[in-house]
């Protein structure tokens, strides 16, 4: 049996419609108040036989910062897909992201250990990779990390997990490491990367021409599958498809919406007085920003990612992101109607 946690998750979602259709027995680690609706809507966007399929998920209550719950989730359990995480580019927000991400990533590996789990397979981030170092040049699996140079907690947090995991696979652990670019896919309209979506149908006027990568929801499932399938043990990936710009992947998204494209470039002064804006109108709300300083400083900059490592290894064929936008954009139009 595999265990997945952060199941109800964009990511975690897809990757239990995966494996169960592959016939495999899973079981799905979720907290009291999360809904598992989500997931069931989700295995409806691929399959008629979705209930069947979904009904077919043992659930387990747990939370990867509760040890205890962890230790009773692993029972019977040989294969463990850790995709449980909290992502969020506001400072304030890091002693949460040091707990869920680094700590309960150190509870998982630990517990793995004292069970004999046959394999672990760590989704991490391409945030977690080197960057400023090789500025102006493709990131590999090998860029060389510099704390002082990464701009937000998250990055800092998804690192120290990934160290983790590398200690637990110096104490005998067999474990697989993922580091997805920003990925693409239906889950929750209104909450990461699928946010994106939401706010280009509502009306986005603004793109910048910052370069990142990006990934198919479904590539990245597939992937951490065929790795966790495989001998490979005790290496990282990064799972991504393509490198864009903003500007592209906004622009394909109000394509696949049918509304207007952004026209207008926000460069860097436009940026950081927009985060300047976001951040006192979330201390008179009391929501969170819908642009961070990290996220303002990203979206200007240009990240590349190789990923020919995994390609190499599993002779692996990555969906084409506009092709991902077309799908993605499809099942949007369907929850929310036409313009």
């Amino acid at each position: 049996m595999v265990l997945v946690t952060g199941a109800t998750g964009l990511l975690g979602s897809h990757l239990l419609f995966e494996l169960v259709k592959k016939g495999e027995k899973v079981k799905a680690l979720k907290r009291h108040n999360s809904n598992i609706d989500l997931v069931k809507k989700i295995f409806s966007y691929y399959s008629e036989d979705y209930e069947e399929l979904f009904q077919r998920i043992l659930w387990v209550e747990g939370d990867i910062t509760d040890v205890n719950s962890i230790y009773e989730a692993l029972s019977d359990v040989s294969f463990v897909y850790h995709t449980a995480a909290n992502v969020s580019f506001i400072h304030n927000d890091y002693l949460l992201l040091k707990k869920v991400n680094a700590e309960g990533t150190a509870n998982v590996v630990n517990a793995c250990l004292e069970k004999n789990i046959k394999k672990l397979s760590y989704t991490s981030s391409v945030a977690a990779l080197g960057r400023e170092s090789s500025k102006g040049a493709v990131v590999s699996e090998l860029t060389p990390w510099d704390r002082k140079s990464q701009k937000s907690a998250y990055s800092q947090t998804k690192y120290d997990a990934e160290q983790e995991v590398w200690r637990g696979i110096a104490e005998g652990l067999s474990a697989v490491m993922v580091n997805p670019s920003i990925i693409i896919g239906p889950g929750v309209w209104h909450k990461g990367s699928t946010k994106l979506f939401e706010t280009v149908w509502k009306g986005q006027l603004f793109y910048t021409k910052g370069i990142n990568g990006f990934v198919d929801v479904r590539d990245v499932a597939r992937a951490m599958i065929a790795l966790m399938q495989s001998d490979i043990e005790g290496e990282r990936f990064i799972v991504s498809s393509e490198n864009l710009s903003y500007e592209d992947i906004l622009k394909e998204i109000a394509s696949s919406l049918n509304v207007k494209k952004p026209k207008y470039n926000a460069g860097r002064m436009l940026s950081a007085l927009a985060w300047r804006a976001e951040y006192l109108k979330s201390l008179l709300t009391r929501n969170a920003p819908l642009i961070t300083k990290e996220t303002a400083y990203t979206a200007q900059n240009k990240h590349l990612y190789t990923n020919e490592k995994i390609i190499n290894a599993l002779n692996y064929n990555f969906i084409p992101i506009k092709q991902s936008i077309m799908d993605t954009g499809r099942l949007f139009l369907k929850e929310h109607g036409g313009k």
